[in-house]
Order: structure tokens, then sequence, then C-alpha cells
């Protein structure tokens, strides 16, 4: 039940960028730092959905490096696509993991976290997690790089399956096939329909 939500739901959707406090702390902490955080709006009662929705929407962008992801998922179409079209792709590719997501990341019913290890090598990290639940356990690692001692997500892997790798498959067909435009005509589409439908699938 929470394989949708999981990698998106934790670190990732939370902190607009490191405060003092996250900032000393390695990537572990400030993962922790964000989950407590994002714990704590899920459970705040007194918010309608449309203002819990915006500050999460406002928080999201300085935790995920949405640049670095969407460079990870084109591989090498990355490089051949121009400048316009990479920036194009970041937004569309953002605004979509948003929409697929953010009803999903509401359904939060006090899942349990535990946070296992850091591992450092230079300016990369890997962050392992795991969801407890009353049936199951779901490991998530977060992959992250070093900005300016502040580490953003550019990877999640549940269950060892990577999130890039996953969309890099799927967009690397629809771009062989119907080219790069071919690409962002269907982003397009798709964040329109769940925008229409008012509620996430992933696209």
């Amino acid at each position: 039940m929470l394989k949708w939500l999981v990698w998106l739901w934790l670190p990732v959707w939370l902190a607009s960028g490191a405060t003092a406090s996250t900032a000393a702390a390695g990537p572990l902490g400030q993962v922790q730092t964000t989950v407590e955080a994002i714990l704590a709006v899920l459970k705040d009662g007194q918010q309608e959905a449309p203002a819990r929705r915006a500050a999460i929407r406002t928080l999201v962008h300085g935790r995920f490096d949405f640049r670095a992801m969407s460079q990870g998922t084109l591989a090498t179409h990355w490089r051949k696509a121009t400048e316009a079209e990479r920036d194009q792709f970041v937004e569309l590719f953002s605004d979509l993991l948003e929409a697929s997501y953010m009803a999903k990341i509401e359904a939060y019913t006090d899942e349990r976290i535990e946070y296992v290890k850091e591992r450092i090598d230079g300016n990369k990290a890997t962050v392992d997690t795991v969801i407890v639940t009353k049936s199951v356990e779901i490991p998530i690692r977060y992959k992250l790089v070093d900005r300016a001692g502040d580490w953003r997500v550019y990877d999640v892997a549940i269950e060892d399956v990577s999130l890039v790798r996953n969309y890099r498959s799927t967009y690397g067909e629809i771009v062989n096939r119907d080219g790069f435009d071919g690409l962002l005509a269907q982003m397009r589409t798709k964040l329109a329909d769940l925008k229409n439908a008012g509620e996430g699938s992933a696209p």
C-alpha cells in the first residue's frame, strides 16, 4: 500500500533549504529533520487541504535536486537536448511528480520510520531508512548530493528499485520513438489529465 508514497513522502518533500542546524548535520540528520517536519504538516488538523498542499509545494523544491534527477533520468538524451528543452523537462518532471503523488502523500497513517545508516563518499551519500507498518517493512534508500552542506536528494530506491532508472527506461523509449518534442508533449498531456482528475496516479 505504501509503495506509491514512500519515495517522495519523506525527506524529499520537505525543507525549503538547510537551516543552521540541518546544514551542520550530516545527510542522515538532515533526512530525519525533514521527515519529522513533513509529519508535522501531515498531522496538522487545522490546515485545509489547499493550504497544506501549498505549504508542501513551496517546501519540496528546497530538498529535491530536480535538475540532477532529470539529468539522470534522461541520461544520454540530456546531453543531446538544448538548454531550453532541459529547462522544460525539469519543470514538467517536477510538476508531474507532484501531481502524481500529492494525494497519496496525504494518505499517511502513522507508519513508523527507522533511520538505519548513512554512507558518505565525497560529495555523495546514501541514507538507508525502513518504513515499518503492521504487516511489512519497506527499505528505502535515499541518494543525496552535497550542495554546500545542504544534502539534496537526486534518486530514491524502494526495495532496490530506483526511481530514476524506472523513469529513464520509460522516457527513453518515448524519446527514441517520438523525439524529445514528443516526450514533452506527452508529459504536458499527462500533467493536464492529472490536474483535471484532481488526484495522482504515476505517469
